[in-house]
């Protein structure tokens, strides 16, 4: 009898540790669980220690209300002028209200998938295939504010959507490679044009700043050489008019006079003497021993002259 009792009593106490760890419910952070009581919501547990009831209460659903990243799988889309490409993207999003998501439907993940497929679908056909490259903010925003409209009534919240890839057939690419290539060389070509038209301007700048130069510094040499010589006519002229005063005064001096004299014979007789050289033709004077005569005039002239 003691030994029944103590084993109804061993099977009694398991029962209710296993009641225990079954209702005894701990919440991490950043999560919520469902409580549903024979079969029925009851209520949504947050992070922290939880009892449930035995044998009526049981967690139902359980949701991470982290932001969640969800890889969207590649989707042919036809573009406005008929092309083909392949498209993929990242959409992010986050459980708001965990009763909306567990009872609003059945599968939120998969659901947002396809909604965010069939819309970028729709998205990149009012676009020609070169606008959809250069749209892909707009086509982003247009993803996740239909989306985000459509997920509401499912508790979930659409953050952002990125769109990975658009990749067109190889035809099409190679097409817009040698449009590219082409573009780049129409570049090249105009940039050099460019360069040899400035080029060309600098050098007729160039030299027309040195044109400029030089006129400048020949119109100052020449200035220059001008000055230089009037001041030389003027230094030359006031030094042969003191030699002339000086002479003038040398003359009026006693015995100036005569000093002249002798200076014009001396001077006579040695450019007399001048045209005797050789290949020099000779002019002989009509009277060639009056040199006295010569002397007179020249002293006649000087008189007249004072």
């Amino acid at each position: 009898m003691v030994s029944g009792g103590l084993i109804f009593v061993a099977i009694v106490a398991f029962i209710v540790l296993v009641a225990i760890m079954k209702t005894a419910v701990i919440v991490p952070q950043k999560a919520a669980f469902i409580v549903e009581r024979l079969g029925r919501y009851r209520c949504t547990l947050d992070a922290g220690f939880h009892i449930l009831v035995p044998f009526f209460d049981r967690i139902a659903y359980k949701h991470t209300l982290k932001e969640q990243a969800i890889d969207v799988p590649p989707q042919e889309c036809i573009t406005k002028d008929n092309i083909a490409v392949s498209v993929d993207g990242i959409l992010y999003m986050q459980v708001m209200d965990a009763a909306k998501a567990s009872y609003g439907i059945g599968n939120y993940l998969f659901a947002t998938t396809q909604l965010a497929q069939t819309t970028m679908r729709s998205e990149m056909g009012k676009l020609d295939l070169d606008r959809s490259f250069e749209e892909r903010t707009s086509i982003n925003a247009a993803i996740v504010a239909a989306v985000d409209k459509a997920s509401d009534p499912w508790g979930i919240k659409v953050t952002r959507y990125e769109i990975k890839n658009i990749t067109p057939p190889q035809s099409i690419r190679d097409a817009m490679e040698k449009q590219m290539r082409a573009e780049r060389e129409k570049r090249a070509m105009i940039a050099e044009s460019e360069g040899e038209r400035q080029s060309k301007i600098n050098r007729a700048e160039g030299e027309r700043q040195e044109a400029i130069a030089l006129s400048e510094g020949e119109r100052a040499r020449r200035i220059n050489e001008a000055e230089g010589r009037a001041k030389e006519i003027l230094l030359a002229a006031e030094a042969q008019a003191e030699g002339i005063t000086k002479v003038a005064e040398a003359i009026n001096s006693k015995g100036g006079l005569e000093s002249v004299n002798m200076q014009l014979a001396q001077q006579y007789l040695a450019q007399f003497g001048n045209l005797a050289k050789t290949n020099n033709t000779m002019i002989i004077p009509s009277n060639l021993a009056d040199v006295a005569g010569v002397l007179k005039a020249c002293t006649s002239v000087i008189k007249k002259v004072q």
